[in-house]
């Protein structure tokens, strides 16, 4: 397939085709500039619902969530930590962070002043090479990882501990020179796997992100690989260490919603409240739940295969999952 840029202004904007996998549509484009990369974040903001009133704590009318990390305040930036709880604690967005690394930093901003600070721009703190790396999509603090170039996005009520779920999430990545050093894998609230997708590379700045498609199992965690290798001192961008940072984090509004059946037909309603007539399956529960060999309908479970309604194939079907075993 050949792709051809568009053109916009004095920017160049690489927008790849929205791709609709089974239970995801996924966004994924390249800017050579934070111009040009806004209409990739732009596109994105609509996939999720739109929302244009900037309200408290990165919500946008109710409908979905930002990070740009650069109101995080001097405490929590460079050289010190970001607390992994920060924007679900002291900023209460409904995301909490974890890593098999050590720990999570926001670059230094020209107006800090604690101890060690003004950190050198874009982590030069952590290798002088990254001021002049790593660009702002929106200025002036970027995000990584310590020690790891993976991390899990976890969602929740705001500034609760009741596990929520988001219809969407979509990152700006900084400097992705090679392809398949950079990607994010969406799983549902029972830890399956919804789908893996690589960004692309290219010189600037690349943004990935996927929105779950009609009744699919809504977005629990997301698993974030950033960059071949980690940040570290003598570690700098080359050939074989492509190292990543990230800035925007886009997220639809952090939700509990279930399934809800009328009969033998499923919706996905906000709570139990919202199910107004019918049976509420639970919190964070999905219309269907995948198997290897199809897909069950949660309102009617003997709709083996999910076809609408009950008949001697279901039976068939159940048998031959059965004996195909777990995997």
């Amino acid at each position: 397939m050949c792709i051809r840029p568009l053109v916009l202004s004095l920017f160049a904007v690489t927008l790849l085709p929205a791709v609709t996998h089974a239970q995801l549509t996924v966004r994924n484009g390249t800017a050579t500039t934070a111009a040009g990369i806004t209409v990739l974040r732009d596109q994105f903001r609509t996939d999720l619902g739109g929302g244009t009133v900037a309200g408290a704590n990165g919500s946008f009318g109710g409908v979905r969530r930002e990070i740009n990390w650069d109101g995080t305040p001097a405490a929590f930036s460079a050289p010190n930590l970001l607390p992994s709880n920060f924007f679900n604690s002291n900023s209460p967005r409904g995301v909490e962070f974890s890593t098999p690394g050590t720990s999570f930093m926001v670059s230094g901003a020209t107006t800090d002043a604690g101890a060690g600070q003004p950190a050198a721009a874009n982590f030069g703190n952590l290798d002088p090479s990254y001021t002049a790396t790593f660009s702002q999509f929106t200025a002036q603090r970027l995000f990584t990882m310590r020690g790891s170039t993976t991390m899990d996005v976890r969602f929740f009520l705001p500034g609760t501990q009741t596990p929520a779920t988001v219809n969407g999430f979509g990152v700006v990545f900084a400097d992705v020179d090679q392809a398949g050093t950079t990607a994010l894998q969406f799983f549902d609230a029972s830890g399956s796997s919804l789908g893996a997708f690589a960004t692309s590379p290219g010189p600037g700045f690349s943004f990935l992100g996927a929105f779950v498609n009609g009744l699919s199992p809504q977005i629990a965690r997301v698993r974030i690989t950033c960059g071949g290798v980690a940040l570290n001192a003598g570690v700098v961008d080359g050939v074989g260490s492509d190292v990543v940072v990230m800035d925007d984090f886009i997220y639809g509004e952090p939700a509990v919603a279930g399934a809800c059946c009328h009969g033998a037909t499923c919706t996905i309603s906000a709570g139990a409240a919202a199910c107004t007539g019918g049976t509420y399956v639970g919190n964070n529960t999905a219309c269907s739940a995948l198997l290897r060999t199809g897909s069950i309908n949660a309102c009617c479970p003997v709709d083996f295969n999910n076809t609408g309604g009950q008949t001697i194939q279901d039976i068939f079907d159940f048998v031959g999952a059965w004996f195909a075993g777990c995997p």
